[in-house]
């Protein structure tokens, strides 16, 4: 196994424009968010304070920094809104207390049930897929194995071509957590050796993976479909093809970033309309400015994330991202998975 380092820079309890009137909790507002998801939200906070007159401070950091943040501030906490990025967290929110049931039927009509906690205190706001990312000068899509991709990879032909993310990301976690509720721990820890076994390239974002496909460094990667579309938003010629996995089988990893309301949150009602706004009028603004899919099956996705094609999602299980990642991390540790 390859593994190529990063230095990695990261925002943490950002303060954010003036203008759009959001910041970091220096002046009284109407809604606080803690959100680990950081990617243009404040634009979408800002056309929520537009359109209602409602004032939104907000915190970036981790999810379990944030999350533990939350416990130990209590009944204190000024947070009415936690967000965050994988299905996982939000179990791990919910089932720590740290989010409480509403009733919306807003959410309930916007939110596909496959997206939003059986209990409501939580709802997913936007889509991401994990899938593979090729080389088309180098690759032919029939290579690919249709019906089991990931497994695919595994394939002697594949060595010394692939690329991966870290085993520290949450994405990679997730994925492995969804190949032992798929597969059992034993197969999927044979499938993780697979890779390994393939002198698989570690790098530490999919920033570094996309890069590395369109330099022919590497021939496949497996990337979250957002990265590729903000790539290629800036450099429209890269050499760089996706292909959805498991189209014959699973289906396509698919995690979410969403959001719930706080339980000790004094300002429960409008909280719950800042989550409301964001599954509905609020979507383009919400998804638009990283390419995610939207969750709300009324809203299109952006035109560039359209032209990658349809595709079927693998089943989202929130429970099991949460219950197995801590043994997702231990078999990634056992296949010696950096």
């Amino acid at each position: 196994m390859r593994r190529t380092a990063l230095l990695a820079t990261g925002l943490t309890l950002a303060t954010l424009a003036a203008t759009t009137g959001c910041g970091v909790f220096d002046q009284p507002a109407d809604i606080q968010v803690y959100s680990a998801r950081h990617y243009d939200v404040e634009d979408a906070f800002a056309e929520f304070e537009e359109e209602t007159g409602k004032s939104v401070e907000f915190i970036f950091d981790d999810d379990a920094v944030l999350l533990e943040r939350i416990k130990a501030e209590g009944e204190d906490s000024p947070a009415d809104v936690y967000m965050t990025v994988d299905a996982g967290n939000l179990w791990n929110a919910a089932e720590q207390g740290v989010v409480t049931p509403i009733e919306s039927s807003t959410l309930d009509e916007a939110v596909p049930e496959g997206y939003r906690d059986p209990g409501n205190s939580w709802f997913g706001l936007a889509m991401r897929a994990r899938t593979v990312l090729y080389n088309p000068d180098a690759v032919d899509p029939g290579e690919f194995d249709a019906a089991d991709t990931y497994r695919g990879l595994t394939d002697a032909k594949w060595s010394g071509r692939l690329c991966m993310r870290d085993s520290s990301e949450a994405y990679t976690q997730s994925l492995v957590a969804s190949l032992i509720d798929l597969y059992g721990r034993e197969d999927a820890l044979a499938l993780v050796e697979g890779w390994l076994a393939n002198d698989v390239d570690i790098m530490s974002n999919d920033i570094l993976l996309i890069e590395a496909i369109d330099a022919g460094t590497c021939d496949v990667a497996i990337v979250n479909h957002y990265y590729v579309a903000r790539e290629l938003e800036e450099k429209p010629d890269l050499d760089v093809e996706l292909y959805w996995a498991s189209q014959e089988g699973a289906g396509t990893h698919a995690n979410i970033s969403g959001a719930g309301v706080v339980e000790s949150s004094d300002n429960k009602a409008d909280a719950q309309e800042l989550i409301e706004w964001l599954a509905t009028t609020g979507q383009d603004d919400f998804i638009g400015g990283n390419h995610e899919y939207p969750v709300n099956p009324e809203v299109e996705p952006d035109d560039l994330v359209a032209s990658f094609g349809e595709f079927t999602p693998m089943q989202l299980d929130a429970q099991a991202y949460g219950e197995l990642n801590a043994e997702a991390v231990d078999l990634l540790a056992e296949a010696g998975y950096e």
